[in-house]
């Protein structure tokens, strides 16, 4: 019997045994079969059963089923090599480290280096540690912070006083008597100012401190300074007149305004600088920006030729 169509039918479906040889549904499905419906037509051009056995079609390979796919997030940088503290463990280098940037260790400050002959020393661009020494009333602090603020370099005002009172609790003032409490905060400021110039010079920043040091005390005064600072250290004297100076004491508050007596007494004995061979200022008819460019002018010349002190 004939199909419809031209297309012989397959072999009719014996009770107890399989699907007939040679026929498999699933060689010529693209899907599943579907159970009671008509079964698949024969391939074009076949014209009937063979009549030996017929090997089994050969089945398509199966498809792999990709994986799900991964979730998708933001792509993390890696993060930065951290400093490695197993291997250099704090202090092994002789640096001391803020966060993860090592700063250079605070030596003694050696000397200015000397410009070529032909060259004029350029103070502004130097990197420099200044001393600036005068009674009280001589405006260090005012012309020590302009010079600072107006350099072409990084430049830190280290200001004694300010360093002094950082002692709140148990401040030894003078003015209520000198005696070995404030003699010794006087001495734990200076050894601190110094601490904190050297840091700043070994790191590039200049300096510039203030202080009210006596000539006829040179171990606690200049001698002092050069053990806590270094050779390199350039004072310069501030020395306004007498009026000049009791008059801008008049002006201060707190405990840095002295009696009048106690600034003669302290002006006199800064009178000794004269004929020390350290460069000396008189500032009594200069307001701070002059007197800043004077001090300019003065450490031209001490880079040249430093004093000997």
């Amino acid at each position: 019997m004939q199909h419809a169509v031209g297309s012989p039918l397959p072999p009719p479906h014996q009770p107890g045994h399989g699907p007939a040889a040679g026929w498999s549904s699933a060689a010529h499905l693209p899907g599943p079969h579907q159970p009671g419906g008509a079964p698949p037509p024969p391939p074009p051009g076949f014209v009937g059963a063979p009549s030996g056995p017929v090997p089994p079609a050969p089945q398509p390979p199966v498809p792999p089923v990709p994986p799900p796919p991964a979730p998708q997030h933001a792509p993390v940088p890696p993060a930065p090599p951290g400093p490695s503290h197993a291997s250099q463990p704090p202090g092994s280098s002789g640096t001391e480290a803020t966060g993860h940037l090592p700063l250079p260790p605070g030596g003694p400050v050696p000397m200015p280096s000397m410009p070529p002959a032909a060259t004029a020393p350029d103070p502004g661009a130097t990197t420099l540690a200044v001393l600036l020494i005068g009674p009280a009333g001589a405006g260090k602090t005012s012309v020590a912070k302009f010079w600072a603020d107006h350099r072409r370099v990084p430049t830190a005002h280290i200001s004694l006083d300010d360093v002094r009172e950082w002692v709140r609790s148990g401040f030894a003032d003078p003015q209520s008597g000198w005696n070995d409490h404030s003699e010794a905060q006087y001495r734990l400021a200076r050894r601190t100012c110094g601490f904190a110039a050297r840091n700043f010079l070994a790191n590039g920043i200049s300096c510039i401190l203030d202080d009210a040091i006596f000539p006829d005390r040179p171990a606690v005064g200049l001698g002092g300074w050069k053990r806590h600072v270094g050779p390199g250290l350039l004072p310069v004297v501030l020395l306004p007149g007498l009026e000049v100076v009791l008059e801008r004491n008049a002006q201060r508050s707190g405990n840095r305004r002295l009696t009048d007596e106690e600034v003669a007494r302290i002006h006199g004995r800064m009178a000794g600088w004269y004929g020390s061979g350290l460069p000396i200022v008189d500032n009594s008819a200069l307001d701070v920006p002059s007197t800043a460019r004077v001090l300019d002018e003065v450490l031209a010349r001490a880079i040249a030729s430093p004093p000997k002190w």
